[in-house]
């Protein structure tokens, strides 16, 4: 797999950057121009020497991937598909990231980003929940989708709704959320990742404050139905992941937003309203209904 700048951490690019026979500031000088200031080629950052620039467009690419497809709606939403280099004997993989513009002017846009390439939940409405897993991103492929979807406006929000399941890659993606808090100054707040609610690993999480809000995808408050939407959390009753989500909220006082895809004449029924309707009442919750 190719290594690039997005794979440092600031001591990192620092250790680099004096290994080069470079000054320890010139990373901070580095950093800034990628992240905060759009910078994508190394020509561009004048205020490094041009001989350290030469050697680091040679030996660290910022940008790893390449860009392949890209899809805009007429509402300017627009899907990038992006490769990677290929890991080992692996084929290169190719994931999505949606940048979707504000109706407020005033507002940057939203960016949906991927966690793995393929998806082990296995949910039958979703495509790359049949393609099942290939394997976890690391967090400079995560930063890359931060990176590119910067470049098609500003962002003022960032969902981890895209392809994959978030929590099993937790480590690489809190990785890149850091770097997207610190260098490129979306809040915490800003920040919603979507799960499908292994309690366990949210009673684990919880406690710590993550940097992040949460959404929990549910799709049905019947357990039978839910199993069969979500094959990972077949076996898991809906009262236990509702019960995970009031733990959360108890741990980091922020609420848990409830993901409902609603499936014409499969769980959008009045029965299932009613159902929904009386497990969540007397939670502090939001609940986000997705026509599918």
């Amino acid at each position: 797999m190719s290594r690039s700048l997005l794979h440092l951490s600031p001591a990192e690019t620092r250790d680099l950057m004096v290994s080069l026979g470079a000054k320890p500031f010139h990373a901070k000088v580095l950093r800034e121009a990628v992240f905060a200031k759009g910078v994508r080629t190394y020509d561009e950052v004048t205020s490094l020497p041009a001989t350290l620039r030469a050697r680091l467009a040679e030996e660290l690419p910022i940008l790893a991937g390449r860009e392949v497809t890209r899809s805009v709606s007429r509402d300017d939403t627009t899907k990038l598909l992006i490769e990677l280099p290929s890991a080992g004997d692996a084929p290169p993989a190719r994931i999505e990231t949606v940048h979707i513009p504000s109706r407020r002017r005033d507002r940057g846009a939203t960016l949906c980003v991927s966690t793995q390439v393929g998806c082990p939940v296995g949910c039958p409405f979703c495509a790359s929940g049949r393609l099942g897993l290939t394997r976890n991103l690391d967090r400079a492929e995560l930063l890359e989708q931060f990176l590119r979807g910067a470049d098609l406006g500003d962002l003022s929000r960032v969902v981890v709704m895209g392809i994959g399941e978030p929590l099993l890659n937790l480590t690489e993606l809190e990785a890149a959320l850091t770097v997207v808090r610190e260098e490129l100054g979306i809040g915490a707040r800003k920040i919603t990742v979507s799960t499908v609610g292994f309690p366990r690993r949210l009673d684990e999480l919880g406690p710590t404050r993550p940097g992040f809000q949460l959404a929990i995808s549910l799709h049905s408050p019947f357990d039978d139905e839910r199993g069969e939407l979500v094959p990972a959390m077949a076996g898991v009753p809906v009262e236990d992941v509702l019960a995970a989500g009031d733990r959360w909220f108890e741990a980091t006082g922020r609420e848990v937003t409830y993901e409902y895809v609603l499936l014409g004449g499969f769980n959008d029924t009045p029965r299932h309203a009613d159902r929904l309707a009386s497990r969540l009442r007397r939670r502090r919750a939001t609940v986000n209904l997705i026509p599918y």
